[in-house]
């Protein structure tokens, strides 16, 4: 799944894909290709967009509806976050602790925030918004959606000042 729009393409997770990989979206039209990746360690990337991609400042939530990004302000604990991914679509809960660490199979990654908000496979490099401020892309965790779960998720901030981008706003 794609993270968020930047000014000259997106932003996703690192374990999604590496330089030179190849992005499409959902009819296998071409998005752009893999630019920089970071995994482990971080879980970001960033993908340069393809001639006559259309770049937007909102999200699809697989529901019928587009969320606008206004921001990139962290929100604290206990706030309200909802993530989209093109496996399960838009699913709502909390954020429960950040900077955490995760180890998964491929090794460790740090800095992660963690939610009480399920996934599954193909979520991972979704958006994760709380009030329209851009929050992170999907890392990974556990369970599923239909019996509950823990996501963990890389916060954006840091991937675009890794790479020196800008979101696209609305």
């Amino acid at each position: 799944s794609i993270g968020f729009t930047v000014t000259t393409g997106f932003v996703s997770a690192g374990h999604c894909g590496t330089p030179g990989s190849v992005a499409t979206d959902g009819s296998g039209a071409l998005l752009g290709y893999f630019q920089a990746s970071t995994f482990p360690g971080n879980d970001y990337s960033y993908v340069g967009a393809a001639s006559g991609t259309n770049l937007y400042g909102y999200v699809y939530g697989y529901d019928g509806y587009y969320y606008y990004v206004h921001g990139s302000s962290e929100m604290p604990e206990g706030s309200s976050i909802c993530r989209s991914g093109s496996t399960t679509g838009m699913y709502c809960g909390t954020v429960q602790a950040k900077n955490q660490t995760v180890n998964y199979q491929e090794g460790v990654v740090y800095g992660l925030t963690q939610t009480d908000v399920c996934a599954e496979p193909g979520d991972s490099g979704g958006s994760w918004l709380s009030a329209n401020q851009a929050q992170g892309v999907t890392s990974g965790g556990s369970g599923n959606c239909t019996s509950g779960g823990t996501t963990f998720f890389q916060p954006v901030n840091p991937i675009l000042s890794a790479y020196g981008l800008s979101l696209v706003l609305t």
